[in-house]
């Protein structure tokens, strides 16, 4: 499979693969993950397809996932070709308070780090990794600002905020002439939809494009988990971290509910009607909704990235991108349930009133050359 075509980040001019590669499972020092030849394989297999968007984090497997990043790019030639993100905000030395957070000093500390670990002199696209709920948002942006004029990043991300925090970083950029934010990454996926309640308009109004993370619901989604005969959500099948914490899962581990099943049912009939894997109709699913730019997918075995890479070779009819909203739609707590169809059918006096889509409600699509054997590793 090629990856034929790429993306606009949000409202800029950045060019990326509609797949990127997530390398947290580069690495194996959190207890899982790859090791370096096969990691060296994903990533061959990766750009050998035409991807050009690569995502890691200071923090990935405790540094060897920026290092690997580094080496398997400076051995193949590709740093021009290739987008590079990375994030800051996790501390790297418990104990010292400095160490982690949204701040400048932080921020200065791990942008450095990242630099050598990646063995590069700019980063492409540089994250705040999660908000900390203490710094002052004009600070990091003015902080962005600095490392983009100091030429150390090239464009700015957001990532694991709340819509808020992000609507203002976007609005104090706009006012002061700081760079503004190309990429905003959080969770979204058929399990995980709330993203929808606030930042499918958020990207679409402000100019950020949506990176989903965990697109397959940490697995959920690919069918590797079965509930048990007994509906009870501490009894599965199939192995893996979340099968482990079943009985008691920490707050966003908690996938394997009787609701997320009936999803995984009705996903597994659309594929069966389409004649395609179950991941990869998730994800081309997922890569239609609003707002989204690129979709971050990672492995452990080339043969699951292989697959993925195939996700967006096929179209998803209505009726059956229908029947995946339906069974997947999201509660809407307050305010949202005030924004459905009878609420708003009132506001208009029950007629049809349509509104113009925004500029940037979805990424416009660039041609790229068709790939062979010669051209597929010098995009």
């Amino acid at each position: 499979m090629t990856m034929n075509r790429y993306t606009l980040l949000g409202r800029s001019g950045l060019r990326v693969s509609p797949i990127s590669l997530g390398t947290m499972t580069f690495g194996t020092e959190w207890g899982w993950g790859a090791e370096e030849q096969t990691a060296q394989r994903l990533f061959d297999l990766y750009v050998d397809a035409g991807g050009n968007f690569i995502d890691t984090a200071d923090g990935y497997t405790e540094g060897t996932s920026e290092r690997w990043v580094g080496k398997f790019v400076a051995q193949r030639g590709l740093r021009d070709r290739l987008v590079i993100a990375t994030k800051y905000t996790y501390n790297a030395e418990p104990g010292n308070p400095n160490a982690g957070g949204n701040h400048r000093k932080n921020l200065l500390r791990a942008l450095d780090g990242s630099l050598k670990r990646l063995a590069t002199d700019y980063i492409d696209l540089y994250y705040l990794h999660t908000w900390d709920r203490m710094t002052p948002v004009d600070e990091v942006m003015r902080a962005m600002d600095d490392a983009v004029r100091a030429g150390k990043i090239r464009y700015v991300g957001l990532s694991d905020t709340p819509a808020w925090f992000a609507g203002r970083a976007q609005t104090l950029a706009e006012w002061r002439g700081f760079e503004p934010v190309a990429a905003m990454q959080l969770e979204y996926s058929l399990i995980e939809r709330h993203a929808e309640h606030e930042f499918a308009d958020l990207a679409a109004q402000l100019g950020m494009g949506l990176v989903p993370w965990s697109p397959l619901g940490m697995g959920v989604l690919s069918g590797k988990y079965r509930p048990s005969r007994d509906g009870a959500p501490s009894h599965v099948s199939g192995s893996g971290r979340l099968a482990s914490l079943a009985s008691a899962p920490p707050p966003g581990f908690d996938k394997l509910t009787e609701r997320n099943f009936r999803i995984v049912a009705e996903l597994e009939q659309v594929a069966n009607d389409v004649n395609r894997p179950m991941a990869q109709v998730a994800l081309n699913w997922l890569y239609q909704k609003r707002g989204v730019s690129s979709i971050i997918v990672g492995a452990t075995k080339p043969e699951q990235l292989q697959q993925t890479l195939g996700s967006l070779d096929f179209m998803l009819a209505p009726e059956q991108i229908a029947r995946l909203d339906a069974v997947s739609a999201p509660a809407r707590p307050f305010p949202y349930y005030m924004f459905a169809d009878g609420h708003q059918a009132r506001i208009h006096g029950h007629v049809e009133v349509a509104s113009k889509p925004a500029a940037y409600d979805r990424p416009v699509v660039v041609p790229a050359p068709e790939a062979n054997a010669a051209n597929a590793t010098t995009r």
